[in-house]
């Protein structure tokens, strides 16, 4: 037996699709835009993890892994790809000679730097429809 509180209108079905489609629409550019800057987009979303660490997170492999939400030897092998082409490079923790810590190249950066340059662009150009879309769900949510 399904519970009021379990039903779902047609206008949440509608906003929901809707905030789908917005986030999928950023994704797709973002994926054609690592694919033309070389990358694959796992490796863009690597680097871009890398570099947006929140302070005081140290750049392990398996603080990249929970951030990507990928397994640790998928991180590793993303990890191997981006040393290979110059992107980033592994060094040893000093405080811990057991932990390898990962940091981005002068080339990583500026890869990074011009894929977030277009990143901002189209999240101005499509970012208020994004956010009409949520708000909308958060609306939805808050009046049922």
């Amino acid at each position: 037996m399904m519970n009021l509180d379990d039903a779902i209108s047609i206008t949440e079905y509608q906003t929901l699709a809707e905030f789908r489609y917005q986030l999928r629409r950023f994704l797709r550019f973002s994926e054609q835009a690592a694919r033309a800057a070389g990358l694959e987009p796992q490796q863009h979303q690597l680097l871009l993890a890398l570099m947006g660490l929140p302070e005081g997170k140290k750049a392990t492999i398996g603080t990249l892994a929970e951030r990507l939400q990928l397994a640790h030897h998928s991180t590793v092998e993303l990890v191997d790809r981006l040393v290979e082409r110059g992107f980033i490079q592994r060094s040893r923790d000093e405080a811990d000679q057991r932990k390898v810590l990962v940091t981005l190249t002068p080339q990583g950066e500026e890869v990074l730097r011009n894929l977030s340059l277009s990143h901002r662009d189209e999240l101005l150009s499509i970012g208020p429809a994004l956010v009409q879309a949520l708000n909308s769900i958060l609306n939805n949510t808050n009046n049922t």
